[in-house]
Formats: structure tokens, sequence, C-alpha cells
């Protein structure tokens, strides 16, 4: 069963579709705030991107419609208060029963894969999964699949990932390769 992108976003909020519920932060409402009002780590910061992948519109782009079908879509949403954040992903309409990568970039997607920059990082030239946003998914037997990460890092309105990158596998974990996913395969910028 296919649901439309704009109700996986209402169903991630809800805390319906599996990711947890909202974290709790006080202060200024869940949009991008300047430090001078809260303080560096204490942004509040709330992201998402949502939509079903074409092979024009750089919101939602496939890259490689072998491994992101027509009709594959996904939500994101990052959300960060109290020098915590936290990045959910839900994705439905992928292949089955695979594993495939997915990070958070520098740069909002493009109509070629590399546009969306490197992986974001909270301590630049760190790779580990302290400091990028791992979100990597397992799909089911119908194409969906979630993933949720926690940092104990917050965001800042300064400095902000533009974008989720889908990528052909899994994310490698450790040793010189650490970080890297093969190809990728699809991009859902963030607003």
């Amino acid at each position: 069963m296919r649901v439309p992108a704009s109700l996986l976003v209402l169903l991630a909020a809800a805390g319906c579709a599996g990711p947890p519920a909202p974290m709790q932060a006080k202060g200024p409402s869940p949009r991008a705030t300047s430090s001078e009002e809260t303080g560096p780590a204490g942004d509040v910061v709330s992201l998402s991107g949502a939509g079903e992948f074409t092979g024009s519109d750089t919101r939602a782009i496939a890259y490689d419609r072998k491994l992101v079908p027509a009709g594959a879509q996904a939500s994101v949403t990052v959300e960060s208060s109290a020098g915590q954040s936290r990045a959910s992903l839900v994705v439905e309409g992928l292949l089955p029963g695979r594993r495939y990568g997915a990070h958070l970039h520098a740069k909002a997607c493009g109509r070629e894969p590399d546009e969306a920059g490197p992986h974001f990082q909270h301590h630049p030239g760190q790779v580990d999964a302290a400091s990028e946003y791992w979100l990597d998914v397992t799909t089911d037997g119908e194409g969906s699949g979630r993933a949720t990460v926690r940092h104990e890092q917050g965001l800042t309105a300064g400095r902000l990932p533009g974008s989720l990158v889908i990528h052909a596998g899994p994310t490698v974990t450790s040793g010189p390769q650490a970080g890297q996913a093969g190809d990728r395969v699809a991009c859902l910028s963030l607003r």
C-alpha cells in the first residue's frame, strides 16, 4: 500500500509512522532562531523534506531508477534544541529487502548527485556516527523502512544540513572507507 508523501509527513509528525515523539523544547517556536535569542548550543531548529522521487524536481530527485523505482517516496525531519538533535527518515516504495545508506549532506539537492556536497558534520573532518547523521534503512517486503538517530550536539541556525541523500549500499562504519555508502541514488532537499 502506497501512502502519499504528504501523509508520511503527517504520520511522522504525529508519531504514528514509527519515529519517536518530537523533542520537547522550551523557548521559541520550532524554526531556526538566532543564537542571540537562545545561545550557540541552544538554537531551536526544525527542518524537513518530503516527496515522491522524480527525475527532475530537485526537492525530491531520483538519480538511479533501478534502485529508486517510480513511485518511491520519503520523508525526513531534523529537530534540534537544548544542545541535542534528532533526525528521522521514513521511506516507501524502494526495493524490498534491501539496505540503503542515508546521510544528511551539507547542501541542497541538485540535478547531479554531487551537488549535495559532502556529509554534514558536527566536527569537520571527523567521519563517524557521532559527527555525521547516518540513517541507514533496511526495507521490508514492500520497500518501506524507517530510521532515527540522536546526537548529543545541537544545530545552529547559521550552519545547517541542506539535504538527505540515499546511497546504493549500507554505510561503512570503520576503517579507511568509513562513512562511504556507494553511489548517490536519491536526494531530498531540506527546508
